[in-house]
């Protein structure tokens, strides 16, 4: 797995890709938050918080992943590598895992930079360090479960064609039905069952800086469904 994954991570950033989808996650977020006029300015906003930037980057994100997932496996179908790579002496979970972290690991540092946001609402506070702190962790904490669940459809959908724009599509789709989808079907139902299947609820819940489980073991049990599906598509590849 290891292997897979240093290959992953030296793919990514032996290329543009690496580098395109850092920049383009932090200067899109950064034009939204403090240079457009509109909700998501903070500097508008008035209060020393970031809910405007956790608003933003789910959605931003639902688009940047899949760019970066949309390569995991379709790319060896289409380059006709993937029977070869499921040949070699490491089990097929491995394999999925290794592309799986390899993709989680370069958006991850995509979010690094993104703490300096929260030093610079902290210093515009008044007074200076004004801004709830708890609910800017849990909300940290809840985009990193939702980047996982995401990178893991992603991963998935790159298993369902060798055509690298129809897994980007396909991945998209998913992720905008697990995120909003479920929570729009729940309102025109109103079933809160049906809402609690959605990303939304879960993540806004995080967000209010409270870690429940019940939260953390739905994104886990997103991520490692999605997970699962993908190495039984790979299976049968063999």
């Amino acid at each position: 797995m290891i292997a897979i994954l240093k290959k992953e991570i030296n793919s990514f950033f032996a290329s543009p890709i690496g580098y395109l989808v850092i920049a383009i996650f932090l200067v899109l977020n950064g034009l939204f938050l403090w240079l457009f006029k509109g909700e998501f300015n903070i500097l508008d906003y008035g209060f020393a918080d970031l809910s405007s930037f956790f608003l933003l980057a789910p959605w931003i994100l639902i688009f940047l992943i899949p760019a970066v997932t949309m390569r995991s496996f379709s790319d060896e179908k289409k380059q006709g590598t993937l029977e070869l790579l499921l040949t070699k002496p490491i089990s097929h979970f491995n394999i999925v895992l290794g592309k799986y972290f390899g993709a989680l690991i370069l958006i991850l540092i995509a979010l690094i930079p993104t703490l300096l946001y929260v030093y610079t609402v902290y210093q515009l506070g008044n007074p200076v360090g004004n801004i709830d702190v708890g609910s800017t962790i849990g909300s940290y904490f809840g985009l990193l479960f939702l980047v996982a669940a995401y990178t893991a459809i992603g991963v998935f959908a790159s298993t369902l064609s060798d055509n690298q724009i129809v897994a980007f599509i396909t991945s998209v789709f998913i992720c905008f039905i697990f995120y909003i989808g479920f929570e729009g079907i729940a309102e025109f139902l109103s079933s809160d069952f049906v809402e609690q299947i959605g990303m939304s609820s879960h993540f806004k819940s995080m967000s209010r800086g409270v870690l429940d489980t019940r939260d953390i073991i739905y994104f886990l049990s997103v991520t490692l469904f999605f997970l699962f599906l993908t190495k039984l598509n790979i299976n049968k590849a063999n």
